[in-house]
């Protein structure tokens, strides 16, 4: 029955094995990921995962059968060959797949931690490839509580620690002082501008305003600071407003 298997060798089942490890370790974080409807889920992880144990697997033992030709000794091919190679362009490369997960809406920025979770599954993905087992469940364990648990209490903490911080488009009359009589109501308020990008809407004849707010506590509730900012001449709509 196996007379015809004589390919599959002792060494070939161990690095099948690496991959289907690959395979559930970089599942178990796609599964969190794909949970909130991020840029990169289940699939996108399980490949990076796999992909890199691969590429780590062919640095290793991809070229055991390559006699180099100025090969002076018998074993001199292990010390000339450099199994980090390739792994090296994995650690670079992963950046290109990271940043397409990166999303820029308006002003704000989504899919870092996503960018950093498949980072980190490229790493487990080495490092299973490698065949440090342990070393790859215990990486996983740890991006699954930051991910899961760490996330809850980021809220929590920022909730009691932290300033509101909103971001605000305000559509206006293109008219002189605009932007002041809206800085100068905020700033009255407690409302502190950390950033601002004004646009002009030629067809419409007016100014489009990003502004990304820090409300003090001592500043009025979100909701009235929207209306107030309805109620400053020439303020056609604010929209947006978290």
């Amino acid at each position: 029955m196996f007379e015809n298997m004589s390919w599959l060798h002792s060494q070939e089942v161990v690095m099948v094995v690496r991959l289907v490890v690959a395979a559930v370790l970089g599942g178990i974080v796609g599964l969190e990921r794909g949970s909130g409807d991020r840029p990169a889920g289940f699939r996108t992880h399980i490949l990076v995962c796999v992909g890199s144990a691969l590429f780590m697997l062919v640095s290793m033992y991809g070229f055991d059968e390559l006699e180099p030709a100025t090969a002076v000794a018998e074993g001199d091919l292990g010390q000339r060959r450099d199994s980090a190679r390739i792994a090296a362009q994995v650690v670079s490369g992963i950046g290109f797949l990271g940043a397409g997960t990166i999303l820029h809406e308006g002003m704000t920025i989504r899919g870092l931690t996503t960018a950093a979770s498949l980072w980190m599954v490229s790493a487990i993905g080495l490092a299973v490839g490698s065949g440090m087992f342990f070393l790859s469940a215990v990486a996983t364990l740890i991006t699954m509580v930051t991910l899961v648990t760490f996330h809850t209490w980021e809220k929590r903490f920022a909730a009691t620690s932290r300033s509101d911080r909103r971001f605000v488009r305000v559509i206006t009359g293109n008219r002189t002082g605009a932007i002041t009589d809206i800085t100068g109501y905020l700033s009255l308020n407690s409302v502190q501008v950390r950033s601002l990008n004004v646009k002009k809407d030629k067809d419409k004849n007016c100014l489009v305003i990003d502004l990304y707010l820090k409300i003090g506590k001592t500043a009025p509730e979100g909701a009235d600071i929207v209306r107030g900012l309805q109620g400053i001449d020439g303020v056609i709509s604010v929209e947006n407003a978290k």
